[in-house]
């Protein structure tokens, strides 16, 4: 009879012991979530957003889908389907820059527009890239790809552009094209 019970009693630790290592296991891989494989916290549809800066209207973004990563610690919103903005200025001029695709950096408030961006400024002016960034704090336009710029005295292509939004600071890579040049009469 002690050697039944000692094999009862063997059958149960084995069992315990296979319980508990399993219940471990699935704990770890509860825990080891794979970093590239990430579900959003809420997914929105045909949103808009509006950003103000003391009650005057700065921006409108608006989009087709919204995926909310707020819940990463890298916390982002991501528009797969397309993006949108509208810039207004002080005199409520519009620029308007729209993207197949669009990442807005929370801590930054810096926003990745990528895939056909066209931006076109309220005077006509066409920028034209694959990919572009838009500082909304410090309001500066930069991208390290290959870019067209046109308007009526321009018409030039370069790679990186680094600028503010109205385009009077700016600064490029190597660039080719056409520039309109008026001559002066000089009266000597």
């Amino acid at each position: 009879m002690i050697r039944g019970f000692r094999v009862h009693i063997k059958k149960v630790i084995v069992v315990a012991i296979t319980f508990f290592c399993s219940c471990d296991n699935g704990r770890k891989e509860a825990l080891v979530q794979d970093p590239l494989n990430q579900e959003p916290l809420a997914i929105a549809y045909d949103i808009r957003m509006v950003y103000t800066d003391s009650l005057q209207v700065k921006a409108i973004l608006t989009a087709p889908v919204h995926h909310d990563y707020t819940n990463l610690s890298l916390q982002y919103s991501e528009f797969p389907e397309g993006v949108k903005v509208v810039f207004l200025d002080e005199n409520n001029q519009e620029n308007t820059v729209v993207a197949d695709r669009g990442i807005l950096y929370n801590a930054t408030s810096i926003i990745d527009l990528q895939g056909n961006v066209l931006l076109e400024a309220s005077d006509g002016s066409l920028l034209k890239t694959p990919q572009l960034y838009w500082d909304a704090d410090a309001e500066w336009i930069f991208t390290e790809k290959a870019f067209t710029f046109s308007n009526q005295d321009y018409d030039v292509a370069a790679t990186r552009l680094d600028t503010n939004k109205e385009f009077t600071k700016f600064s490029t890579g190597k660039l080719t094209g056409t520039v309109a040049v008026q001559e002066e009469n000089s009266q000597e």
